[in-house]
């Protein structure tokens, strides 16, 4: 652990850059609590970047913590690339502007060129920029659905999706050895601007990212006239300007957007929790429904990359899981490329092993190859890479995964809610015309498949102690594996970050992940986030009924709660 009281003495002394830090260390003198969280360690730095409280201290996220970041990110692409460059995006977080400012002044002052967005831009258009632009890496300051107080850094490499486990290390390995108050190269980012060393991106590759978008459509032709009515939220975040674009460009004609939510606003003082796989964010557009009956209401994350929805069926509005979702646009999107003769032969559909398995269940239908990947969607940006690599980037149809991620195009390698949502609202259109709801159009997806139930359990453990007893939950799993799990026999384990299962190996990178399987058909997984200070628990239930599924689902829950011991 640190040594926090010398910490907390240096950054009384050094911290000068941000007022804001200072005035936050001296609020918290003598608390000794207070300086702990602060100070007891640095912020770790992997495939995910940086993420953290907003503040000052080692265990912040702040302009020192960024400048430590990117000036270990310049020193890993001047040792491995000729003449690197960056591509830098941000989103509505408090300080993401000032943060990607920090962040573009470092690199310029190791000799980087960097392209910058003049604004707040989605995730997903800054993986757009750095494949079009080949840059060498990119940089988004966002901390995706998180509370306000977050913020992050993530780092991508030169084929836009997340860097992998080789070059965080790499680049963490350089950070460390940096002194985040005399280490690192600066200059302003207004000399940076006037060196030509920092370069705002222009419009044009906006409308680029915008067309490769609507390349995706399917059924363009049916949203007009479907007269469909889509009610939009960006959650004080970056959705606003590209969604409201491309959904127009679609053919949308009656599209309202909720006004208390459409600014961009860090505090996002509607929704604390900017998270659309929650009733909360549709709250105040559901206040404005009695005037516009909207056929389908959709809200993004801050940065872009998710995208949830509530679906109108006899005049009540129900939120469809990220599971749900990702069900109907494969259904979707296989069938109707099927009906139009356009299926490629052995398409391919990427999801990762949290996601339903009622995915597979669909692919087997089309004779689709689905491939099964751990956690985060850069693995799926891998899978698309690997396939154009073979010149079979068409076989690529949709990745997904439970958390709200979507991508059906290869324009991108993250996750993609501009996409998401522009493919969504088409296939309620073309139901529309059909005289089907979306909730009806999953309900015939269960009466095909079978009833797949998922639930997701978050538990949160805040500060040093809680980080600890996620380690010591992982470890009583490993150490006294459960027999049973709801009364029902574990009939398959699968360790992640062994690479071990009950009948041979994962085939896939490590990770700290628990997969159970019973005999009953329903399974749990378990894995502390790698963004949050959570563990979370997937579920899965499979019956016959919407009524059975839904008891199992609950049963396993509480069933795994007893086993881990949360209160």
């Amino acid at each position: 652990m640190n040594d926090i009281h010398a910490l907390y003495k240096l950054w009384r002394e050094k911290a000068v850059l941000d007022n804001d830090l200072q005035e936050e260390l001296i609020s918290v003198e003598g608390n000794e609590d207070e300086i702990l969280d602060r100070f007891y360690k640095n912020l770790e730095f992997g495939t995910g970047g940086l993420r953290g409280v907003i503040g000052a201290g080692t265990n912040r996220m702040n302009v020192y913590t960024v400048a430590q970041a990117t000036q270990g990110l310049a020193d890993y692409l001047n040792e491995t690339f000729d003449e690197p460059t960056v591509a830098i995006a941000y989103d509505s977080r408090i300080k993401s502007d000032v943060f990607a400012e920090c962040a573009a002044s470092v690199l310029a002052a190791n000799g980087i060129k960097v392209y910058i967005y003049p604004e707040l831009m989605p995730t997903p258009m800054l993986s757009f920029a750095v494949r079009r632009l080949h840059c060498s890496s990119g940089i988004v300051l966002t901390a995706s659905h998180n509370p306000s107080k977050y913020n992050g850094f993530k780092c991508y490499d030169p084929t836009g999706y997340q860097i992998t486990d080789e070059a965080a290390a790499k680049i963490y390995s350089y950070m460390k050895s940096v002194d985040m108050f005399d280490g690192i190269k600066r200059m302003t980012f207004e000399d940076a601007l006037a060196t030509d060393m920092v370069d705002y991106i222009e419009d044009w590759l906006k409308e680029e990212f915008l067309d490769c978008v609507l390349d995706c459509s399917i059924n363009r032709d049916v949203v007009k006239k479907s007269g469909i009515k889509i009610l939009y939220t960006p959650l004080n975040g970056t959705g606003n300007k590209p969604v409201r674009r491309v959904l127009k460009k679609l053919g949308v004609k009656e599209l309202q957007v909720v006004k208390s939510q459409e600014k961009p606003d860090g505090n996002f003082p509607t929704c604390p929790y900017p998270n659309p796989e929650i009733r909360q964010v549709f709250e105040e557009g559901l206040k404005m429904t009695n005037e516009f009956p909207a056929d389908l209401m959709i809200a993004t994350d801050p940065d872009c990359d998710r995208v949830g929805i509530a679906v109108r069926d006899n005049g009540e509005y129900k939120l469809m899981t990220g599971n749900e979702v990702g069900a109907m646009l494969c259904e979707y999107i296989l069938s109707e490329l099927k009906a139009k003769g356009t299926l490629p032969e052995s398409p391919v559909i990427v999801k990762t092993i949290v996601t339903t398995p009622l995915i597979s269940e669909i692919c087997k239908e089309y004779n689709a190859d689905m491939r099964d990947l751990l956690t985060g969607f850069k693995y799926i940006g891998e899978c698309i890479t690997e396939l154009e690599a073979k010149g079979e980037e068409d076989r690529y149809i949709l990745g997904l995964e439970e958390s709200y991620g979507y991508l059906t195009g290869i324009h991108a390698r993250d996750k993609d809610a501009v996409n998401g949502a522009m493919i969504i609202c088409e296939m309620a259109a073309f139901y529309k015309t059909k005289g089907i709801t979306l909730w009806e159009f999953m309900n015939s997806i269960y009466e095909k498949y079978g009833y797949f139930f998922n639930q997701l359990d978050n538990y949160a453990f805040e500060g040093a102690a809680g980080m600890q007893k996620m380690a010591d939950m992982m470890d009583s799993l490993r150490n006294d594996p459960p027999k049973e799990i709801c009364g029902s026999k574990v009939v398959w384990v699968g360790d992640y970050k062994t690479g071990k299962t009950t009948d041979g190996e994962t085939g896939l990178p490590k990770s700290n992940v628990l997969s159970y399987r019973m005999e009953s058909g329903d399974t749990v997984i378990v894995r502390p986030s790698g963004t949050e200070p959570k563990i979370k628990i997937y579920i899965t239930a499979k019956s016959d009924s919407r009524e059975n599924a839904e008891k199992k689902l609950s049963e396993v829950s509480l069933s795994v709660k007893e086993l881990l011991g949360i209160e």
